[in-house]
């Protein structure tokens, strides 16, 4: 079965997540890891579900979330600007999603010109991944 992009975005927009997290790493400049991710987790009965997502994407890995449940993930900083962002900017998603979207893409560019280099680009990446955190629990 081949997944139709209106499909996708509806799953996405009840079982995905577009996050970025703050990890603590005290050999790094600032102190913290910045790392992001697009995930979907789905019990192991849907694990066909997403391997189809990474089919259809052509990256990401399919593995054990915790327990019973699976996830589909995409960490890549490249893949998410060229294959993950773009396909939903083109493919308008109908939730809340669509606003952590825009976030989730501001970080990401951010990142990728390298902006978390200065304390200044770090910090505003900082206040822009709790402002993220916020988005999703709206």
């Amino acid at each position: 079965m081949t997944l139709s992009n209106d499909w996708i975005v509806g799953f996405v927009d009840g079982e995905g997540c577009f996050s970025y997290s703050l990890i603590k790493n005290d050999s790094l400049r600032y102190g913290y890891q910045i790392q992001g991710e697009f995930t979907v987790v789905q019990h192991k009965r849907d694990i066909a579900l997403l391997h189809q997502l990474k089919s259809h994407f052509q990256c990401g890995s399919v593995a054990v979330n915790h327990g019973d449940r699976y996830h589909y993930r995409v960490k890549n900083l490249d893949q998410l600007l060229t294959i993950i962002i773009p396909f939903f900017e083109k493919n308008t998603l109908n939730t809340n999603k669509k606003f952590q979207l825009g976030v989730f893409k501001e970080i990401s560019l951010r990142l990728k010109n390298k902006d978390h280099f200065s304390e200044a680009g770090f910090n505003e990446i900082k206040a822009l991944v709790k402002e993220l955190s916020l988005l999703k629990k709206k």
